[in-house]
């Protein structure tokens, strides 16, 4: 019987994708655009930090979001009702964005007049972390009732993290949630990963994050403030 052959395909959909990557993050440096993924589980307030950052953000920064998800249209609608440049991408079934997709996105905005878009991915602590979408920087957002322990159970997304957020500190009296525990499970998938703690509902910790986030946009746009 003639053996059967065995295809391993994972490894060339990654290294086509980060090379697809790598050519997007050349192309918006060129174009002094910062591209920012941030990623989270569903329900850790991706949207409502960015609703907060764009009060802090005002006339700082020209920037837009683009909203990934499975299906609808609420966290752009909800971005775009709050006066900040908005479009959906539809992901049709699939878990995450890939460089190409973001690209499809980035090519539905006028990026020569941004500083910064930022994409909020798929809600899911697995899949997005798995592929380079070209971003300048990858943030992640831990709300403090999914738990203390989530770098051990999910490495490779603060492996590949430049900035974890807590989010949800307003509600931290109610939960087993120990910050130093959070920071040493962190710091040893990613001994670099810097962490900010706030809460996108009471404004706390939300000015640090912008000032955070517009240093490095400046950085990466050769800018000063």
């Amino acid at each position: 019987m003639e053996e059967i052959k065995i295809l391993e395909l994972k490894e060339s959909v990654f290294a086509d994708n980060d090379a697809d990557a790598e050519r997007l993050r050349e192309h918006l440096r060129e174009r002094k655009t910062f591209l920012i993924n941030l990623m989270s589980s569903p329900g850790s307030g991706k949207t409502s930090t960015l609703l907060s950052l764009a009060k802090e953000f005002g006339g700082k920064i020209r920037w837009a979001v683009m909203e990934a998800d499975i299906d609808s249209v609420v966290d752009a609608q909800t971005m775009q009702n709050a006066g900040v440049e908005s479009i959906q991408l539809h992901t049709g079934g699939m878990c995450h964005l890939d460089a190409d997709m973001t690209r499809q996105g980035l090519e539905q905005l006028d990026i020569k007049n941004l500083d910064m878009v930022i994409l909020e991915n798929v809600g899911n602590l697995v899949c997005p972390a798995e592929f380079d979408t070209g971003a300048a920087l990858n943030m992640t957002i831990l709300s403090v009732p999914e738990g203390h322990d989530k770098p051990l159970k999910y490495p490779l997304m603060y492996q590949t993290c430049d900035l974890l957020v807590v989010n949800k500190i307003d509600v931290e009296p109610y939960f087993d949630f120990d910050r130093q525990k959070l920071e040493e499970y962190a710091r040893i998938r990613n001994p670099f990963i810097d962490i900010v703690y706030v809460s996108a509902k009471t404004g706390e910790g939300i000015s640090e994050l912008a000032q955070w986030i517009l240093a490095r946009a400046d950085q990466w746009n050769g800018k000063s403030r």
